[in-house]
C-alpha cells in the first residue's frame, strides 16, 4: 500500500487541528489545544473512475503548529511531504494574507516541486488551499462581529487570487463543525497528487502517437513526391541514351508503352470503320 504524507499549515487558530480530528474521528473536539507536532495515519480509498480503479491509500497526517516561535522548527517536517494543505479561515482576511506572504514563500524554500518529468505540473508544489470555518459563513453572531470590526468574510474573488499568485493545485472550503466539504480536502488532494500524473502520462503519450502516425504519413507523401520527381529527372529526352537505374528505366519503359497503347487505340478504331465503309460501297 502506497503512504502518502500529508503536512498541514496556516495561522494558528485557524482550525488545522480540527480539520485532521473531524476527519479522522468524524467528531469535533469542543476544546482548543495549541499543537506543536502531531501526527495521524489513516487510510483513505479513491473511488474508481472511467481510468481507474478504486484504490486504497495509507494517509499520514502531519499536524503543525502556526505559532511564529516555531518557526525554525516547522520547516523540518516538510521534505518528502507530498501533499501541503494550506489552511485559512474564511472569516480572518489576515490568514488568507499570510498564506501568501508567509506560508507559499516557506514552503517553496524548504521543499522540492513537482513535476520533473517535464509534465504540465512541473514547477508547481503540491499544495491545496483550505478555507476553514465554512459554517461561520451563516452565523448571525459571527456576522455581527465582523460588521463591528468594519470587515467581511473573505471573497471569492480574493481566494481566487492567491490560488492563482501562489500557484495551489486547487481549493477546498470546509467545516470542520459541520464535516461539510472535509472529506472532499483529502479525497480531492490526494487525487491530484496520485492520478494526474498519470493522466498527464497518457495524454502525453496518445500525443506522441498521434505525432507519429502524422510523421510516418508525411514521410509516406514525400516519398512518393521524391520518386516522381526522380522519374522525371531521369527520364532521357529523344536521342539520348538512358543514364538512370534499370528499375527506374523499366519503371518508366512500362508506363511510356501503357501511354502508347492508350494514344494508339483510338486510330486503329478509325481506321477499320473507315475500311469498313469502303467494303460496303
Amino acid at each position: 500500500m502506497r503512504s502518502i504524507k500529508c503536512v498541514v499549515v496556516g495561522d494558528g487558530a485557524v482550525g488545522k487541528t480540527s480539520l485532521l480530528i473531524s476527519y479522522t474521528t468524524n467528531t469535533f473536539p469542543k476544546d482548543y489545544i495549541p499543537t506543536v507536532f502531531d501526527n495521524y495515519t489513516t487510510t483513505i480509498l479513491l473511488p474508481a473512475t472511467q481510468q481507474e480503479e478504486s484504490q486504497v491509500y495509507k494517509l499520514n497526517l502531519w499536524d503543525t503548529a502556526g505559532q511564529e516561535e516555531y518557526d525554525r522548527l516547522r520547516p523540518l517536517s516538510y521534505p518528502q511531504t507530498d501533499i501541503f494543505l494550506v489552511c485559512f479561515s474564511v472569516s480572518e482576511r489576515s490568514s488568507l494574507k499570510n498564506v501568501v506572504d508567509k506560508w507559499y514563500p516557506e514552503i517553496v524554500q524548504n521543499s522540492s516541486p513537482v513535476g520533473s518529468d517535464g509534465s504540465e505540473s512541473r514547477g508547481k508544489y503540491p499544495m491545496f488551499l483550505v478555507g476553514t470555518k465554512a459554517d461561520l459563513r451563516d452565523d448571525p453572531d459571527e456576522r455581527a462581529r465582523l460588521r463591528e470590526l468594519n470587515t467581511d468574510f473573505v471573497s471569492s474573488e480574493e481566494i481566487e487570487d492567491a490560488v492563482n499568485r501562489c500557484g495551489f493545485m486547487g481549493y477546498v472550503e470546509c467545516s470542520a463543525v459541520t464535516q461539510a466539504g472535509v472529506r472532499d480536502v483529502f479525497e480531492k488532494s490526494v487525487a491530484t497528487i496520485v492520478r494526474e500524473p498519470e493522466r498527464l502520462a497518457r495524454e502525453k503519450a496518445k500525443a506522441e502517437a498521434q505525432e507519429a502516425a502524422a510523421a510516418a504519413a508525411a514521410a509516406s507523401t514525400a516519398g512518393e513526391e521524391q520518386q516522381q520527381l526522380r522519374h522525371k529527372q531521369e527520364r532521357p529526352q529523344q536521342g539520348q541514351k538512358w543514364t538512370g537505374s534499370p528499375a527506374v528505366r523499366a519503371d518508366v519503359s512500362g508506363k511510356a508503352a501503357s501511354d502508347r497503347h492508350e494514344k494508339s487505340g483510338p486510330k486503329l478504331v478509325t481506321k477499320i470503320k473507315k475500311k469498313s465503309k469502303c467494303v460496303i460501297l
